[in-house]
């Protein structure tokens, strides 16, 4: 029996912790009810996470590919040329989410896809492989942008999930237990403190009814010697 430190076994106690382990069993379900959520949510932001890393794998190489077409087809200066021009980068707005109580970013993008006439380079003096270049890596940064949210969310409610498990086998293995031993313990304590004060009130009555007989048998001897002190 693990009983809580400290705890004077009085009925004042005995109230409180009934009190604290009626809380305790309350925040145990809310927080095994938040874990499942956020394990059902895990599970869903990972399935996007895995088919996100994929197509981020599959641009990133796209994009490489379309690279070296268009160095092939332009050269390496034209390349540089063309990167130089760029007028606008793309700007990136952070915000945040919540999800059951675990903030998680939301990242948006403006300015990545471009039309041909925005990106800052002359059409006639380049070729279509540098267009397709430009329209593959900018699909590229977009599908970064939306691995970046989907990952950084990922491991933010792992964190969580492990602090909320940690939370609920806390509850349900150290904090409810031991509430209930000390629970049992006072009763057990009080129980037999009861027992001792019925024993000793039954001899405290014992002892007042042996005194109250012997003062009315001294009060019946005084009678009697009275009596027969007046009939000599």
């Amino acid at each position: 029996m693990a009983v809580i430190r400290g705890t004077k076994p009085t009925r004042a106690v005995l109230i409180a912790l009934r009190r604290r382990i009626k809380v305790a069993q309350t925040g145990h379900e809310l927080l095994k009810m938040k874990r499942d959520g956020l394990m059902i949510e895990f599970f869903e932001v990972l399935n996007r996470a895995k088919t996100i890393r994929e197509e981020l794998v599959q641009d990133y190489l796209r994009a490489e590919q379309r690279l070296n077409m268009a160095k092939a087809a332009d050269g390496t200066i034209a390349i540089k040329s063309v990167a130089f021009a760029l007028q606008q980068e793309p700007a990136v707005d952070l915000q945040s989410r919540n999800i059951m109580g675990v903030v998680v970013p939301k990242i948006s993008a403006e300015a990545v896809h471009k039309k041909m006439y925005e990106r800052g380079y002359g059409i006639i003096g380049t070729s279509a492989a540098i267009d397709e270049a430009a329209d593959a890596y900018e699909s590229l940064v977009d599908k970064i942008i939306t691995a970046a949210e989907v990952e950084t969310s990922l491991m933010k409610l792992v964190d969580d999930i492990e602090k909320t498990k940690r939370r609920v086998n806390a509850l349900e293995f150290k904090v409810i237990p031991d509430i209930k031993d000390t629970i049992r313990f006072i009763g057990f304590a009080l129980e037999e403190m009861d027992r001792d004060n019925i024993v000793r009130l039954k001899k405290l009555k014992a002892k007042a009814q042996k005194r109250a007989k012997a003062e009315e048998a001294e009060k019946a001897a005084k009678a009697a010697a009275e009596a027969a002190a007046s009939a000599t």
